[in-house]
């Protein structure tokens, strides 16, 4: 047979690079099973967050009191926009917020950067290279993972309550949960709505982001598409490929910049009362 014959059709081409390296070789059928488990989120999460750590400690080593190098300048434009932010935005001490969205804003940029990498380095380049089944699944982008955007969403959500009850304590915690916005004679649909609230900002922190980065993912591999199954060839799929890849430069930092930002509203409001 042909090579032809064996090559994947567009669809499972896309399928197959939309894939997850799990714990199971079956499709998710229920929409909550935690018996699955994306190893190539966890792992690129982990990777991203080891790299994001060293970055910041190489800034922090080479930092000087004198003329700073690009590096470091950049590092310290990113510093003092966040701590600015922070202060602005929540109205208590942010010694410990400031450094929380900081690592946010490193951390999530990294990820989303991982985005840029080609779509076929894995399957078709390293993979055969390292004697790996290149039909094997693997996505290298973790915030184009539902299951990994919202993990960093739930984790968002466990220092919204932190915060609630250190700064009101538990009393004013459950007051307000009882009392705001429609007052005490209203507790069962203040209650309601409070808890909807919570979740609506724990599901959209993480599905925002997911939603960006899986469409951006998408867009790439339809553009490497263009190579073999358009009239364009190559030279289209270089050409298409280098626009979205400069323009998404500015969605991979603009998706972070607004979940930091979002997570420190969040950490602003657990500061304030109604």
């Amino acid at each position: 047979m042909s090579a032809t014959e064996h090559a994947p059709t567009p669809s499972e081409y896309i399928q197959h690079h939309l894939g997850h390296l799990a714990n199971s070789h079956d499709q998710q059928t229920a929409l909550v099973d935690m018996s699955y488990i994306n190893y190539d989120t966890i792992i690129w999460s982990v990777v991203c967050g080891l790299l994001a750590i060293i970055l910041m400690f190489l800034a922090s080593r080479k930092a000087t009191s004198g003329v700073p190098g690009r590096f470091q300048c950049a590092v310290e434009m990113v510093v003092e926009m966040v701590n600015d932010q922070a202060k602005s935005i929540v109205h208590g001490n942010v010694s410990f917020i400031a450094p929380m969205a900081l690592t946010v804003f490193v951390w999530v940029s990294l990820m989303n950067s991982m985005d840029f990498l080609p779509v076929d380095l894995f399957s078709v380049w390293l993979f055969p290279l390292l004697g790996i089944n290149p039909e094997i699944h693997h996505r290298v982008v973790p915030t184009a993972d539902l299951n990994g955007t919202l993990g960093i969403a739930v984790g968002v959500f466990a220092l919204m309550i932190y915060y609630s009850f250190k700064i009101k304590g538990f009393g004013g915690f459950i007051k307000e949960l009882c009392t705001a916005p429609f007052g005490p004679w209203m507790l069962p649909f203040n209650i309601m709505l409070n808890v909807v609230e919570f979740a609506a900002k724990t599901f959209s922190l993480g599905m925002r982001l997911f939603g960006n980065m899986f469409a951006g993912e998408l867009l790439f591999l339809l553009i490497a598409l263009l190579g073999a199954y358009s009239h364009f060839g190559g030279i289209g799929q270089v050409i298409a490929g280098s626009i979205w890849a400069i323009f998404h430069i500015l969605i991979v930092f603009l998706q972070a910049f607004i979940f930091m930002m979002l997570t420190l509203v969040y950490m602003g409001q657990s500061h304030d009362a109604h």
